[in-house]
């Protein structure tokens, strides 16, 4: 085996590692997606879950009343929604709105919470 059989190997070696770097950083990249995505429906089926228990029991009015009042919203329920996505780890700020948060936190989301 002579030295230039060896550095073919070494190259065609590199080729084999960079492609294989490539796939790994493309699946990666695929699985945060899955994340956010599977993040986004719990929260989503956890919401709708919510509002059927709430028309199921506005449909059932209690026993005296013949019907129940509207509630209105809070005043802030927007704010304590977007910290409580915040704290779920997805991002709040214009610039990443959605996104999962995998590096810790954001400093455009803390100055959008601190408004």
């Amino acid at each position: 085996m002579d030295k230039q059989d060896i550095f073919e190997q070494i190259e065609e070696m590199e080729e084999r590692m960079g492609a294989a770097y490539a796939e790994l950083g493309a699946l990666k990249k695929r699985v945060v997606a899955l994340l956010e995505e599977n993040q986004r429906l719990s929260i989503e089926n956890q919401q709708l879950r919510k509002l059927l228990r709430q028309d199921e029991a506005a449909e059932q009015p209690e026993p005296g009343q013949s019907a129940k009042a509207v509630s209105l919203p809070v005043i802030g329920e927007g704010y304590d929604n977007l910290a409580r996505l915040y704290h779920e780890g997805f991002h709040i700020c214009n610039v990443y709105y959605g996104h999962l948060r995998t590096e810790g936190d954001c400093l455009f989301c803390l100055s959008f919470l601190n408004k």
